[in-house]
């Protein structure tokens, strides 16, 4: 079952993304934790999307993938003030997160509470050099700036959608917003912790 997968770090456009993907009428999982979620979901976004691009490339043959990048001196200021906020959740044995959340943050922020420009600059940049390592030469990836004029067109040509309406990302979570997401109202989005048979089982690879 072939999915979307949107596979930039936090706070590089995945809310932007993920609801312009709602509105071209997807099925969309701005974060997914449990294996109904990622059934469900036609296109999921932010984690552990970001962290298990390799994993979900084997298990969803003909999948596309797409990265998203932001100038680093956005960028930077952006996710420590996120990572501020979830650090106290993020923690591994008290910490009330998903711990698909937790497992997908610590892999690729290993020291969560930093903030040194000069180490979160060296994630984002082992993070975007593993992707493009990973997904040199391939046709069903692609990298994308939600900034850039023309970037939603890009997009929607890359998905094979009529490149009719809106040529860019609407501009969301902006600032110190981080809940854009919640607030959205959308009969597609889809919950990250959606129950099946297996009730709330966490994805697993094996």
């Amino acid at each position: 079952m072939s999915k979307i997968f949107i596979i930039g770090l936090p706070r590089t456009g995945t809310t932007s993304i993920s609801v312009a993907l709602l509105e071209l009428g997807l099925k969309v999982a701005h974060t997914a934790f449990t294996k109904k979620a990622f059934e469900v979901a036609d296109a999921i976004s932010d984690a552990p999307c970001f962290s298990d691009y390799k994993q979900l490339d084997a298990l969803f043959p003909g999948s596309k993938f797409v990265y998203l990048n932001r100038d680093l001196d956005k960028w930077i200021p952006s996710i420590t003030m996120l990572l501020e906020k979830m650090a106290p959740h993020l923690e591994l044995k008290n910490g009330h997160f998903s711990p698909v959340l937790k497992r997908s943050f610590h892999q690729t922020f290993p020291n969560i509470h930093s903030q040194c420009e000069h180490t979160l600059t060296s994630y984002y940049r082992l993070h975007q050099q593993g992707v493009f390592n990973y997904f040199k030469d391939r046709d069903d990836f692609i990298s994308l700036d939600v900034s850039h004029s023309g970037s939603l067109l890009k997009l929607k040509q890359f998905l094979g959608m009529p490149a009719e309406g809106e040529p860019n990302f609407a501009k969301l979570n902006v600032g110190r917003n981080v809940a854009n997401w919640r607030e959205y109202k959308h009969p597609n989005k889809v919950n990250a912790n959606l129950a099946g048979l297996e009730h709330r089982k966490f994805f697993d690879y094996c």
